[in-house]
């Protein structure tokens, strides 16, 4: 249609979970968008842990996972899978590290078949995620109209935030304006 503008591509901006969004794979989730286009969206949800170490699944990799050095569950979809994201200095007309693949900016996806001694000193920050979320075409830029998400800048450090269970309010704290004031909003508004 003339005069219509195509939505925003989110690639490498975070996905911030507004209070409304009660679903429990997502309430409280921060998202980073590996891939965002007319086809549908593919992120990680960044804040949420598990109790199982990089070292129990992932032979050699550990030693280069951030802290905490666990899998953190990156969606409900294919949680029998793993996907690795670390952040790679440089410019980003660089190619980057055999291993390691340019999302956005710093941040990247990293190939869990590559011996992890090949990229050993140059990765920083790796977090090993199963599964993931998705959205197929349209549904994201839905959800958002609908007031489910608030999509944000990324900053590396997002990617191995040390206290995964303070990051929503962080993330909202660091925005301007009426955003950042819903850091306060209280886990359980019902008690307030």
């Amino acid at each position: 249609m003339a005069g219509m503008e195509a939505a925003p591509v989110l690639t490498g901006r975070l996905l911030v979970a507004t209070p409304v969004l009660t679903d429990p794979n997502f309430a409280r989730s921060v998202v980073l968008l590996l891939d965002h286009d007319s086809q549908g969206a593919l992120g990680v949800v960044l804040n949420r842990p598990t109790p199982v170490d990089v070292a129990a699944v992932l032979d050699g990799w550990a030693a280069l996972a951030g802290d905490p050095a666990v899998v953190f569950q990156g969606g409900p979809v294919g949680l029998d899978s793993a996907l690795a994201i670390a952040v790679v200095p440089g410019e980003e007309t660089h190619p980057g590290p055999l291993g390691w693949r340019r999302v956005h900016g710093a941040i990247g996806l990293v190939d869990l078949e590559a011996p992890p001694e090949v990229l050993a000193g140059v990765l920083g920050g790796m977090r090993v995620f199963a599964g993931y979320a998705g959205w197929s075409p349209g549904q994201l830029e839905q959800e958002i109209a609908e007031g489910a998400w608030y999509p944000v800048e990324c900053e590396a450090g997002d990617v191995s935030c040390v206290e995964p269970d303070r990051m929503w309010r962080a993330v909202l704290r660091r925005q301007r304006g009426p955003l950042a004031m819903l850091a306060t909003y209280p886990d359980d508004p019902t008690l307030n």
